[in-house]
């Protein structure tokens, strides 16, 4: 299914272009200082601000409407999935980054959490390899749930603290097997973030 069916691949036109869609600055094989722009600019979509994130605040809700928000669970995650690469294609974007519960519902139980992400996981190195666009890092989201109201490493409940390990594990062995030999670790407000 097509998401940005009424947009055509975003190009650079130059600065005299009134293209709305069209880069103005950005020109991908323009080289500066010895490499092109895209060597030096490694671009990615964030999963969380693009697909994710509904644009609401403390004083209201969300505004961010989206074709897959009448969607539910895995449905809506690997319709996510499609946006995604479609998204990036457009784009020429070559990466992307998300965590761990951007990409995959959480479940009743860590085991069907697990299994949402693996589902996931294989659906993204699907595309990575039809595409050739490459995860740039995952992370584990240990902030979002209020399980982590204490924080996560940092918490004083060994259950929660022993959660949150077996998450941090998973999104390491997501990352191995999407071919990231990194990956971002730790919660922004509730620890160090080190990717």
């Amino acid at each position: 299914m097509a998401y940005f069916k009424n947009i055509g691949k975003i190009v650079y036109e130059g600065r005299e272009s009134d293209n709305p869609l069209a880069f103005k600055h950005y020109n991908p094989q323009e080289v500066v200082l010895g490499k092109t722009m895209e060597e030096h600019l490694r671009f990615a979509v964030a999963y969380w601000h693009t697909y994710v994130g509904d644009g609401s605040d403390p004083f209201g809700i969300g505004t961010a409407i989206r074709p897959w928000d009448s969607l539910t669970g895995m449905d809506k995650a690997k319709a996510r999935v499609e946006a995604n690469f479609e998204f990036m294609e457009k784009l020429g974007l070559p990466f992307f980054c998300f965590h761990d519960r951007d990409i995959a519902p959480e479940g009743e139980t860590l085991q069907e959490t697990n299994a949402n992400l693996d589902v996931i996981v294989a659906l993204l190195k699907d595309h990575m390899r039809s595409t050739g666009k490459k995860l740039l890092w995952n992370t584990a989201n240990m902030f979002t749930h209020p399980r982590y109201t204490h924080g996560a490493g940092t918490t004083c409940n060994a259950d929660v603290y022993a959660y949150a390990a077996a998450q941090l594990k998973k999104a390491w062995k997501s990352a191995r097997s999407s071919g990231r030999k990194t990956m971002c670790s730790g919660a922004d407000a509730k620890g160090t973030r080190a990717c």
